[in-house]
């Protein structure tokens, strides 16, 4: 590659230092981030019980809180929010569409969906179940969406599956309010997890989707060579030899895994897979094998931030976390609606 065409590719961020250190300094975010999770919430605890509670931990009512409420929550955005944007990241560089996002394309809907209707007809009730029926939503949700805007002018264009996925993710959400509304035992069970929500984590929710949220992030750092060049084009992917259709099986079962484990976990929690990835490429260009460790720390940073606002504003009551992720994506949504789609 020439010095012209690299300086080409190159964000804004790499042009100031290098990407291993945009790395760590973002990893010292998250450190901050965690910290001031663990301290703040309807009851602020000082630092030296945080300290204390890992070091010499009593029964004491902090130390209770610390440990068996926040820290796992926490954890748990941290481990969610990776996964989502890291799913928002491999969608976009396959598709080569800005708007790629496991919940504008219905993928979080239709996990969301299968698991109301586990609940519903099975009386399913816990994610280590959840999150069978989620993979199998998350499926065939792709699979519709993929199917459904092949058929439009043009083929998969990024306005055809960006339109095919608005829809598909308006049926599902019809399905998912008309078994709501008939079984109000299903409504009480996951009203809150469904709007998005990390309130009543413990270290067995994320112990059940930390398996499969972890191929996922290990298939997808594998791919990210295959990803870059099929960003190029996939004539340009052909003929330098990549075989095109298994890079995006691999990639389809790295997105399954991240997004259906996700939802299993914490529900519909939109926009993270949206924004997190469009704002790396800015920063740092479009080699993915920096793309996609960068969306996983940023995408952990933002979730973590976005719960703690959430618990935060309207204390002591709390909002779903999916609602303050909403309010920042849904913006930037329309931003790129505007700027970014092209017949």
């Amino acid at each position: 590659m020439s010095k012209s065409t690299s300086s080409a590719t190159r964000g804004i961020f790499s042009s100031l230092t290098l990407p291993l250190g945009g790395l760590v300094l973002g990893l010292l975010v998250l450190v901050v981030c965690l910290i001031f999770s663990v301290t703040f919430g309807a009851a602020d605890i000082p630092l030296n019980s945080i300290y204390s509670a890992f070091t010499y931990a009593d029964n004491s009512r902090e130390h209770l809180i610390i440990r068996t409420i926040r820290l796992p929550r926490s954890l748990l955005a941290i481990t969610v929010g990776a996964a989502m944007s890291t799913a928002g990241a491999i969608m976009q560089g396959i598709t080569r569409n800005p708007l790629a996002d496991p919940g504008i394309l219905g993928i979080n809907a239709g996990a969301a969906c299968a698991v109301v209707i586990a609940i519903f007809a099975f009386g399913a009730s816990s994610p280590s179940v959840y999150i069978w029926y989620a993979l199998a939503g998350a499926g065939v949700t792709v699979v519709t969406v993929y199917t459904l805007a092949s058929l439009g002018r043009g083929g998969v264009t990024p306005l055809n599956l960006t339109i095919a996925g608005a829809a598909v993710s308006a049926f599902l959400a019809s399905i998912t309010a008309g078994i709501l509304i008939v079984s109000q035992r299903t409504l009480e069970e996951i009203r809150f997890w469904l709007a998005g929500s990390l309130a009543g984590t413990d270290e067995t929710i994320i112990l059940q989707v930390l398996p499969y949220i972890c191929i996922g992030l290990i298939l997808a750092l594998a791919l990210a060579n295959q990803i870059a060049i099929l960003n190029l084009g996939e004539d340009v992917a052909r003929g330098l030899g990549q075989e095109t259709l298994w890079v995006k099986i691999i990639a389809a079962l790295s997105v399954l895994l991240l997004a259906g484990s996700s939802v299993a976990a914490a529900g519909s929690i939109g926009f993270i897979g949206l924004v997190v990835p469009y704002i790396v490429r800015l920063l740092i260009g479009v080699d993915y094998r920096w793309v996609i460790p960068y969306s996983a720390l940023f995408g952990a940073i933002l979730l973590l931030a976005s719960d703690i606002a959430a618990r935060l504003i309207i204390r002591p009551q709390e909002l779903p976390v999916g609602v303050m992720t909403a309010l920042v994506g849904a913006p930037f949504f329309i931003y790129l609606a505007k700027t970014k789609v092209k017949k």
